[in-house]
């Protein structure tokens, strides 16, 4: 339970959480946001924004590292969100809301699956929340595994690397960027829900 605690404790302040849980908690949260359809709260691209950074100004993570074992939380998440969806099937959209679950998002995910294609399988490794629901809509949908698998391989070791690798070269270029890192936090998130904002602005559009 003081485990728990201390997670949630730590949870929004990345820097923090990182040093405190190392590799094992980044696994973990990677893991979940990609592939547990509870998981959508949980930080991404700004939690390995900062993860990297952290590798590149104090060495307290190996940069190596912690993308192969990001590699596998990111591509094994998305396989379990896939199996979820293909063994669930349609039910899925007939649950109800509650604090870990909104259908909405889910709804959301697969109007992104309609308009994208498989090809949502990479694209959504960069669109908060969506990237959460979009391998089970691909499981309900009965997209063939072998061909998922492939866009999970792609997307999580782009998704990934783009994240931590940026951070890293942040860390690693500009002098005493840890002070700052609440700023570098703001504008990732910022800029991570832009796919978002822009759809729901479209979606607006449409209806009026």
């Amino acid at each position: 339970m003081e485990v728990i605690q201390q997670f949630f404790a730590h949870l929004y302040r990345f820097d923090e959480l990182i040093r405190w849980g190392g590799y094992a908690v980044l696994f973990i949260i990677v893991f979940a946001e990609t592939g547990l359809l509870a998981g959508f709260f949980l930080p991404g691209d700004s939690l390995l924004v900062t993860a990297g950074l952290v590798a590149g100004v104090d060495q307290h993570l190996n940069i190596y590292y912690l993308n192969l074992l990001l590699y596998l939380a990111a591509i094994g998440g998305d396989s379990t969100g896939y199996w979820i969806g293909y063994h669930l099937g349609p039910r899925i959209f007939n649950r109800e809301n509650s604090f870990f679950f909104h259908k909405d998002h889910l709804t959301r995910t697969k109007k992104f699956y309609e308009k994208y294609g498989n090809k949502t399988i990479v694209i959504a490794r960069f669109v908060p929340i969506v990237r959460t629901f979009a391998p089970t809509v691909a499981g309900v949908g009965r997209m063939p595994y072998r061909q998922f698998l492939t866009y999970n391989v792609v997307g999580g070791i782009a998704w990934v690397a783009s994240m931590t690798f940026g951070g890293y070269f942040l860390g690693r270029s500009i002098p005493n960027i840890e002070k700052q890192i609440h700023w570098v936090i703001g504008i990732v998130i910022l800029v991570s829900f832009l796919p978002i904002l822009k759809e729901w602005l479209a979606s607006r559009k449409k209806q009026s």
